[in-house]
């Protein structure tokens, strides 16, 4: 097994080249390698704003467009059920093994973004999916030491994947 991207495109506002998603694999083995971890999948799915709006409002309450959103799939709420599995043996493994969790993308909002910030819709994409998977797999920005230590986790994968502000 290795680390691994799936992805889905469920828009059709902006075209995201079959030579991108290649970048996002680069940046996803970087990420990775830089956090220690060498397995795993992360599904990663493209849509618009009125989808993200949608997800943003059911899963967080909170009634408007977001640019990322992360699903991780070992994290545990309090409300949540634990899923136990029975195996006849050691050997078989339980179907969601090595999946990291979700992350989703407006191509919308990130579109936006880089004109607001003035750098390429690909460096958008790219930061919103390191973003996405340092949040898949621990990492929050609640405080102000928190966001710091992601914002330099997130310029450093950037800046190995040749993604750097213009």
């Amino acid at each position: 097994m290795s680390l691994r991207l799936e992805w889905n495109n469920e828009q059709d506002k902006l075209e995201i080249a079959e030579s991108f998603i290649a970048k996002l694999e680069q940046i996803l083995q970087i990420a990775g390698e830089s956090e220690g971890i060498t397995e795993g999948e992360v599904a990663l799915t493209f849509v618009d704003d009125a989808e993200i709006h949608q997800l943003n409002k059911e899963y967080r309450g909170i009634d408007r467009p977001t640019d990322v959103l992360s699903f991780a799939m070992l994290e545990e709420g309090e409300n949540e059920l634990e899923i136990v599995f029975e195996v006849e043996s050691e050997e078989e493994l339980d179907p969601f093994s090595g999946i990291l969790g979700d992350i989703i993308i407006s191509v919308e909002k990130a579109q936006q973004q880089s004109e607001d910030y003035g750098h390429s819709f690909e460096r958008e994409l790219g930061f919103l999916f390191v973003h996405g998977f340092l949040h898949l797999i621990g990492y929050d920005h609640q405080d102000e030491e928190a966001e710091a230590v992601m914002t330099a986790k997130q310029e450093a994968v950037l800046q190995k994947a040749g993604l750097v502000r213009t």
